[in-house]
């Protein structure tokens, strides 16, 4: 299998493109400080990442920067920090800060010479508009949540995407989706039979931060650490 064999490629944004675990970090700082007791990074990170993945089965209706705003409440709730409504809401707009990874937009200005790019995220749509303006680049398509009604790692959200897909020509065995999480994208592209490849942007870390357990690890077909890494080998295959 090579990467030239595909036309189109799908991608997971906040984790994979832009770098949510540091925005996620720096926002929740003046939070994390009062904690009763010391908060290591990934603490935060997984806390947060439970929080957001049980609010997510539970109002999968609620766009993204409103329902960072509750997970915001319960982070304070159980740090035992007094937290205000507004202090909530603006945490959820924080997503418009997150800062991307510096080798996303030039890999993504570089792939789309050879595929359609597309987004599947659990974002919001204004939320996005935010960060697509860091990643530099038209997507030939941008699925949300928002428009979907569900969140990752539901099926619902990949069936919808490979049937908007098909609209565009792309039929499955062309798709490549390309995400860092095991839990929200290649647990579930494997249970929809989409072949997948790993940006392991935390290859330097321990456990999954900002996302949940995906419990048996699930295949992927490549595997790179970075953007830039998946552009690097592409070009090798292009240009041998």
């Amino acid at each position: 299998m090579r990467l030239t064999d595909f036309k189109a490629l799908t991608f997971d944004c906040y984790g994979t493109l832009i770098d949510w675990e540091t925005g996620m970090v720096e926002a929740l700082k003046p939070l994390a400080s009062q904690a009763k007791t010391p908060l290591t990074r990934n603490a935060i990170l997984e806390a947060h990442a439970r929080h957001e993945s049980a609010q997510q089965l539970q109002t999968p209706g609620k766009i993204y920067r409103e329902l960072l705003a509750v997970v915001y409440k319960r982070l304070a709730e159980e740090w035992g920090v007094a937290a205000s409504w507004e202090d909530c809401l603006n945490y959820g707009l924080s997503i418009r800060q997150w800062p991307v990874f510096p080798d996303s937009a030039g890999a993504l200005q570089y792939l789309k010479k050879y595929y359609k790019l597309i987004i599947l995220s659990n974002v919001d749509n204004e939320s996005f508009g935010f960060s697509n303006q860091k990643l530099g680049v038209e997507f030939d398509a941008i699925y949300t949540a928002e428009d979907i009604g569900s969140y990752k790692p539901s099926l619902r959200n990949f069936e919808y995407m490979l049937e908007k897909l098909g609209g565009l020509n792309v039929s499955k065995d062309a798709v490549l989706h390309t995400a860092e999480s095991m839990f929200h994208d290649h647990k579930p592209a494997n249970d929809v039979g989409l072949k997948s490849c790993w940006i392991y942007r935390r290859y330097a870390d321990q456990g999954f931060g900002a996302t949940m357990h995906p419990g048996d690890m699930p295949h992927y077909d490549f595997r790179f650490t970075s953007m830039a890494e998946l552009a690097k080998a592409h070009q090798q295959e292009f240009h041998p």
